[in-house]
């Protein structure tokens, strides 16, 4: 509240597709798509079905199967109306998880589709630079 008014915070799209990863990390999977999934939404999750709430269920059992899950951003980078970002996402503090990028399409303000890529961290790489 400011001088007795509501200030609006309008969030950029990488805050956006930010916010709704570590919303679905952190098990509040409705919440997530409550908040920033269209009506139109699409996603090409190779594994599921390619509609929104065949991904929200999936989400909500790996949540509660893992109810320790870690997503940590390195990156995030917004082009017009498309954010990717990179992360590190473990099932719990002991995995060495994987490397993933999301990709999200916007459209009028919310997410309309949405990729994603990952790749397992391997215990011996050989490349002193590490997945990060």
């Amino acid at each position: 509240m400011h001088n007795g008014q509501q200030v609006k915070v309008t969030l950029s799209k990488k805050e956006k597709a930010v916010s709704f990863l570590q919303l679905v990390a952190s098990g509040k999977v409705r919440e997530a798509y409550k908040s920033f999934i269209s009506p139109d939404f699409r996603h090409h999750n190779a594994y599921f079905r390619g509609d929104a709430e065949s991904l929200m269920v999936a989400m909500e059992e790996s949540a509660a199967q893992n109810p320790h899950k870690i997503l940590e951003v390195k990156r995030a980078i917004e082009e017009g109306d498309t954010v990717a970002v990179h992360s590190h996402v473990r099932q719990n503090p002991e995995d060495l998880g994987g490397a993933v990028v999301h990709i999200f399409r916007f459209q009028d303000h919310q997410i309309v589709e949405l990729w994603d890529v990952g790749q397992p961290i391997p215990e011996d790489s050989p490349n002193e630079n590490g997945v990060f």
